[in-house]
């Protein structure tokens, strides 16, 4: 993922506009570049301005504000001048936080605790922070700092501008803020910094590198599982800005979760760990409440769940739900600093790296990929000139039990394969029949939104830093096709009857494919951004057939519903052409095909908790054999 996104609804695009908050023109532009180097809505992103916008007739220059909203004038002193940190001794800094957090015995019982924790190295700390200092922070936050949507593959946030660059505002917008002040260098002090050392174990802490941001989650709003993982981190930390005056609820989601790992051993005998599909930690958010742990590479995974909102009949007192926190890391010490390790930064990064690697591998990934050979004798003619066995009566009254009759005809079938050649994509409405759709959707109805029985052959996809939903393998030689469901998957698309359709109607030579079953279940189930890495062509097809209503733009949703459609979305893999290629809302019965090239990312949106129900879906991977190549060893051979 080391390439540019740009900070909207959704990261297809390398620049981003923001309106800047200037007295001089509304009508000017500053445009920022935004770079995110990993997984995770923190990770190392920043932002960096490539050119100021002004109305057509000129160019100005004016002074913008990147985090804070003006409200002042300037009172006149010198912006250039930087506002320089203060030394604050021992005893001020300990007035910054709770009774006794420094105490001796305090002390020694977070370190116990932390030690004892699972399922990785972390604590929860209540009323951290002085509770009078700790409200004006979060009543400067909404008064005065400007929080920028974010939402792509992992997560869907609100976000303000980096803390650490708090010193550098010009006086007239940093008045505006002396608690947060106040309470990042209270966060960075060597006094505190000692002392999360001390409970963690995790060695020397840096007061040189700050690194953290607000970040607020409305309803809605998600994280998905990640390690944390990049660079010179050492503790990742959580402080907790909820309503001090309205207690925030387990039921109204946004908790800390972590997960557990596994250690397997690899094909070349290599120990990696693996996190499990589910998480055995649920730390709810709470005023003035941190949680922090270590971070530690493939180990420390972790989410944060979906704000759910107000069910009808919840009581409307409950402050939006609005779940504020400030997020940051502790990074090792940088040269200067007590503690510094010349070569330790190089270390980290080689083994962050190797880490990444090993998440590459997709060994103990489920679900693997089941390919279906078709018999050889059926694929080839009786005509030795013939390549393949040609469409006959057998198959149309093999596919007219399943298929709308029009997508059967000749003619609808040449201006399918017109179009495929000119788009590389498909999609077709009612693509099942009336009478075989109306007995699927009964089938998939009966399920919809319940757990199914341990025993019906739906698993789990694993890991979650890549994906997670239920899903099915197709199966030719299932003896049971009595339900719909089982018809479609293993009778109807495995069939070589319908992959003869399929090439006719995209005009490829086809050969083995795979198919899978998936159920994404809502508040629960998604697939992270994945690239295609093969150097030939592939055709992938989805048939949507999601029976609950309200998903996507083509169907009539109720207000604040949009955000509840996860639709399936190929997206460029490269910089120069960094946009949407395909997206595929979940409806019913719809089928959409594809050809899929090298470096084309594919990901399905993560289900959100006020989804009509769970997303359903059968997908298919079908090898392409390139004529051509064939061509070629014909005329080898008769050489």
């Amino acid at each position: 993922r080391d390439k540019v996104y740009n900070g909207q609804e959704l990261r297809y695009g390398n620049i981003r506009t923001w309106r800047v908050h200037s007295g001089h023109s509304a009508d000017a532009h500053l445009v920022w570049g935004l770079a995110r180097r990993a997984a995770g809505p923190f990770e190392s992103t920043f932002f960096f301005p490539i050119a100021l916008l002004s109305t057509p007739s000129s160019y100005s220059t004016q002074q913008t504000e990147t985090m804070v909203k003006r409200k002042h004038e300037s009172n006149g002193t010198d912006a250039n001048v930087p506002v320089k940190k203060t030394a604050k001794s021992q005893a001020e800094v300990h007035a910054n936080f709770g009774d006794k957090l420094f105490d001796t015995d305090v002390v020694t019982k977070y370190r116990e605790d932390y030690a004892q924790s699972g399922p990785y190295l972390h604590t929860v700390v209540s009323g951290l922070i002085n509770d009078s200092l700790l409200r004006s922070v979060r009543r400067e936050i909404i008064d005065n700092v400007h929080f920028t949507p974010k939402e792509t593959d992992i997560y869907k946030i609100h976000q303000s501008g980096d803390l650490a660059n708090l010193s550098g505002l010009d006086p007239s917008a940093l008045k505006l803020l002396p608690s947060l002040l106040t309470l990042r260098d209270s966060l960075y002090s060597a006094e505190f910094r000692a002392w999360v050392s001390e409970v963690s174990g995790a060695g020397p802490l840096s007061g040189k590198k700050t690194d953290m941001a607000v970040n607020v989650y409305a309803p809605g709003c998600h994280l998905l599982c990640h390690d944390d993982v990049i660079g010179t981190r050492r503790v990742s930390y959580i402080l907790y800005l909820t309503d001090p005056d309205k207690p925030w609820q387990a039921n109204w989601g946004g908790a800390l979760r972590l997960y557990p790992t596994e250690e397997k051993t690899d094909s070349d005998g290599k120990k990696v760990r693996v996190p499990h599909y589910d998480f055995t930690k649920v730390i709810p958010p709470a005023w003035n409440q941190l949680s922090f742990f270590t971070v530690q590479p493939g180990q420390s995974f972790h989410d944060v769940e979906e704000v759910l909102k107000r069910k009808e009949g919840e009581s409307e007192d409950d402050g939006g739900r609005i779940r504020m926190a400030i997020s940051g890391w502790f990074h090792i010490p940088q040269e200067g600093e007590q503690g510094f390790e010349p070569g330790l930064e190089e270390k980290l990064a080689e083994r962050s790296s190797l880490q990444q690697l090993q998440s590459k591998n997709d060994e103990f990934d489920l679900p693997h990929e089941q390919w279906i050979d078709y018999d050889e004798d059926t694929n080839k003619a009786e005509d030795a000139e013939e390549e393949e066995v040609e469409f006959d009566e057998k198959d149309m009254d093999f596919l007219i039990q399943y298929m709308t009759p029009q997508y059967l005809t000749p003619d609808t079938v040449e201006e399918l394969s017109e179009l495929f050649a000119e788009e590389s994509s498909l999609q077709l409405a009612n693509f099942l029949s009336k009478k075989f759709s109306a007995r699927l959707r009964k089938d998939i109805e009966l399920h919809d939104g319940k757990t199914e029985p341990a025993t019906n052959g739906w698993a789990t996809a694993t890991p979650p830093h890549k994906h997670r939903y239920r899903f099915k393998h197709a199966d030719r030689a299932a003896a049971d096709t009595s339900s719909a469901y089982d018809e479609l998957l293993n009778k109807f698309l495995p069939s070589l009857a319908f992959r003869k359709w399929l090439g006719l109607a995209t005009g490829l030579t086809l050969a083995k494919s795979s198919i899978l079953a998936r159920r994404f279940r809502k508040s629960l189930d998604y697939t992270l951004a994945t690239g295609y890495n093969k150097p030939e062509a592939q055709l992938e097809y989805c048939l949507n057939v999601t029976p609950s209503k309200g998903w996507g733009a083509d169907e009539e949703e109720e207000e604040g519903e949009e955000e509840a459609a996860d639709p399936a979305i190929y997206q460029a893999g490269n910089e120069e052409d960094d946009g949407i290629l395909f997206s595929n809302p979940a409806n019913w019965n719809t089928l959409s095909v594809v050809l899929r090239d090298r470096g084309v990312l594919r990901f399905v949106k993560y289900v959100s908790e006020s989804a009509k129900g769970d997303r359903w879906d059968v997908i298919g991977a079908v090898e392409v054999i390139d004529d051509d190549d064939e061509d070629d060893e014909e005329d080898g051979a008769d050489e």
